[in-house]
């Protein structure tokens, strides 16, 4: 649900890929507490602190960190992450893990380089300080999972052959534990699992193990994890909610014609995918042919060309970052400074790794009902959506919270950030529905300051303010 800075957009959001994915239909992963791999992590904290990363501006006031966390020392499978402390009082400040979706695409890349990190990466290589890093909220780990994504990797090639949901949260389990143990200051700290896209999946899964584990009643040498809430952007929760919900948001902003929205909607059955028809599927194909060459995860956003200049403006986005990045992250003194690339990869650092996301495994269709198990634990849940984006509309979010009839706490009303609309939002019985207005699919890079305010009432469990 993310994409490449090597492929066209249509890649991951081509409505028609979604609806023809070899998806299995279960829900819920299968949360097993069978033995996790805890390693020894003397003295690893302090080889992976980052004295001073390539590029980086002056004044910069706070730690940084990153390398590997094995999670199968057998098959030689090893996660790579990027921490960040905040700033000002870091010990009392939460904990948050941040994944990007894909599946395949990498959170080095995505969230911490190109959205809520602390810095944004400029044309010329070097780099320039992000005012409204959600670090000032929050200790961030930004992790690329699962092997073979960015840096990850596994020396048992097998490994890819059983890439998916369960496995990505299993390793992404194991790796909170090992790093947990590696940084145990913050083992008692409030956590919370944040992400975007196709970590709709990985966020609710993730924290079904968590919770499984932390009330496992022979759980031994694993600490407990201090779970208090999920944040995930323009999640990817629900097939059928994203096929109508998408279809929708193209004909509602005149991207189709009314002719081919009412053709999809009178053929398509979107609750079972398996029986697509014919037609269905050649009236999908005609969506790309109709909206033309625009950016599907910001569609009013221009297109990167060579004519783009580069910005050094938080609030100005440059089209072309992502190039930016990706150049960047294979520049081996950067990959020197981070401790990344360690075993001499045979490829490029690449944002998603495509071949990934075509062989995933288990693709469930829906995490509603884990969704709905995790709301029981009273777990925060807040779902917050950019309103420009088509590839997981605001349409689709919607659509799938209506399929879990909750009762309304708060009804639908604006929220207002230096005295303009910031967005809407409405709350739910343990579930909070939030947009950001003007943001894309990559909500912090487009509404940098909104998208902060959003952050910092999740931590607090606060409404942002109706005027």
């Amino acid at each position: 649900m993310e994409y490449s800075t090597k492929e066209t957009s249509e890649k991951y959001s081509n409505i028609t890929s979604l609806w023809r994915a070899n998806s299995s239909s279960s829900s819920v992963i299968d949360a097993e507490t069978s033995p996790v791999h805890v390693g020894p992590q003397n003295s690893l904290k302090e080889n992976d602190k980052i004295e001073k990363l390539f590029g980086q501006p002056e004044g910069v006031d706070f730690k940084q960190y990153s390398g590997y966390v094995t999670v199968d020392p057998i098959a030689g499978r090893a996660l790579f992450y990027y921490f960040v402390e905040s700033p000002q009082d870091s010990a009392s400040k939460p904990l948050v893990l941040w994944l990007n979706g894909g599946p395949g695409c990498s959170s080095l890349g995505g969230g911490a380089f190109g959205e809520l990190g602390p810095f944004r990466v400029n044309k010329d290589g070097t780099l320039h300080s992000n005012q409204f890093s959600w670090i000032s909220e929050a200790n961030i780990i930004f992790l690329e999972s699962p092997a073979g994504v960015g840096f990850s990797y596994t020396n048992t090639s097998s490994d890819y052959n059983f890439s998916g949901d369960s496995t990505t949260a299993r390793d992404s389990y194991t790796f909170l534990v090992n790093w947990l143990e590696r940084f145990p200051e913050y083992k008692a700290s409030d956590f919370y699992l944040t992400g975007e896209s196709y970590a709709g999946h990985y966020v609710p899964q993730l924290a079904q193990l968590i919770l499984v584990h932390n009330n496992h009643p022979k759980k031994t040498i694993i600490s407990t994890i201090n779970l208090k809430g999920l944040a995930i952007g323009n999640a990817y929760v629900d097939f059928e909610s994203n096929m109508k919900g998408t279809t929708e948001y193209y004909w509602s902003h005149a991207l189709i014609s009314d002719e081919l929205y009412n053709k999809i909607i009178s053929t398509c059955n979107f609750s079972t995918p398996s029986s697509a028809s014919k037609k269905c599927n050649a009236y999908l194909d005609q969506i790309d042919e109709e909206i033309g060459n625009i950016f599907l995860y910001n569609i009013y956003a221009p297109l990167c060309n060579n004519r783009s200049l580069s910005s050094t403006s938080i609030s100005e986005v440059d089209p072309c970052l992502p190039s930016y990045i990706q150049s960047y992250f294979n520049v081996p003194e950067v990959q020197k400074a981070m401790h990344a690339n360690v075993t001499n990869l045979p490829y490029p650092w690449e944002s998603c790794n495509s071949t990934l996301n075509l062989s995933w495994k288990d693709r469930p269709l829906t995490v509603l009902p884990l969704l709905h198990q995790l709301m029981k634990s009273g777990l925060r849940i807040w779902l917050y959506s950019g309103d420009m984006d088509v590839v997981v509309p605001v349409t689709d979010t919607r659509y799938a919270i209506k399929k879990l009839k909750l009762p309304v706490k708060t009804a639908w009303h604006p929220w207002y950030l230096q005295g303009e609309v910031g967005g809407y939002v409405e709350e739910y019985e343990n579930l909070t529905l939030l947009t950001i207005r003007g943001a894309g699919h990559f909500v912090p890079t487009y509404q940098p300051n909104r998208a902060l305010a959003f952050f910092s009432h999740f931590l607090s469990g606060k409404l942002l303010p109706k005027e």
